[in-house]
C-alpha cells in the first residue's frame, strides 16, 4: 500500500509539472489566436509550471488527486465575439488534458503489452502505474473543469448559451457560487456524477486508441 501511494504521488507530482503549465497555456495561446495578447504579456504563454503555480492548488493535486493553477488573465473586450471568445479558450484547458490523457493511455498500453512479453518487473510495474494514474488524473482534471459554475472552464462554456443578462448576474456573483461550490465538493454531492463521467471518458478513449491493442496483438 506504501508503495502504491508513493507512486500515485509521483505520478500526481508529474501531472503538476505537466499537465497543469499544459491546460493553462492551452488557454493562453487560443485566447492570444484570438485576439487576446493579455496573458501572452503576462508571461503565461509558456509551460514553464512556476509560471502557473499556486500552493493551494498544488497541495491539493498532490494529496487528493484534484487541484489548480492559477487563473489565466483574459480580457474578452479583446475578442471579435467576447462571450463566444471566452467559452473558445474556457475550452482549450480540459482539452488539452483529454489529449495528456490520451497520450498518457497509449504509453499505458505500451508498458502493459511489453511487460506481458518481458514479465513485470520493478521498472515495468512502476511505470504502468505512474502512466495510468497520469491518464486518469487528467481526465479527472478535464472533468471537474468542464463544471458548470463559476469559476471553472466550464461556466465559460455553459455561459455562452446564456443571455447577456443572465451572464453578467451569475458573473455579478461569482465569488458566493465559488464558496458554495466547494462545499458541495467537500461533502461528496458531485462525487458519483464526476466518477460517471470520467468512466465515461476512459471509455471513449479506450475506444479511440485500441489500433495500439491490434498493433500489440498483432505483434505478440
Amino acid at each position: 500500500m506504501l508503495r502504491l501511494d508513493f507512486y500515485t504521488l509521483m505520478a500526481r507530482a508529474i501531472v503538476l509539472l505537466t499537465a497543469i503549465p499544459v491546460h493553462e497555456a492551452a488557454h493562453a495561446w487560443v485566447a492570444d489566436r484570438l485576439g487576446d495578447p493579455t496573458a501572452r504579456y503576462r508571461g503565461r504563454l509558456t509551460l514553464n509550471p512556476l509560471a502557473h503555480f499556486d500552493p493551494i492548488g498544488s497541495v491539493a493535486l498532490l494529496f487528493t488527486g484534484i487541484g489548480w493553477a492559477k487563473g489565466v488573465p483574459i480580457n474578452p473586450m479583446n475578442f471579435d465575439d467576447r462571450k463566444k471568445g471566452m467559452a473558445i479558450s474556457a475550452a482549450a484547458g480540459p482539452a488539452a488534458n483529454i489529449v495528456m490523457a490520451t497520450v498518457s493511455l497509449v504509453i499505458t498500453k505500451a508498458i502493459f503489452y511489453t511487460g506481458f512479453v518481458t514479465g513485470f518487473g520493478a521498472v515495468t510495474s512502476t511505470l504502468y502505474t505512474i502512466f495510468s494514474t497520469m491518464c486518469s488524473i487528467n481526465i479527472s482534471l478535464a472533468i471537474f473543469n468542464l463544471l458548470p459554475f463559476p469559476p471553472f472552464d466550464g461556466s465559460r462554456i455553459f455561459n455562452y448559451f446564456l443571455s447577456d443578462k443572465f451572464y453578467f448576474r451569475i458573473m455579478e456573483y461569482e465569488q458566493y457560487i465559488f464558496i458554495g461550490l466547494f462545499v458541495l465538493l467537500y461533502i461528496g454531492v458531485f462525487d458519483v456524477p464526476l466518477a460517471f463521467f470520467n468512466g465515461i471518458v476512459y471509455f471513449v478513449l479506450d475506444k479511440l486508441t485500441f489500433i495500439v491493442d491490434v498493433a500489440f496483438r498483432f505483434i505478440l
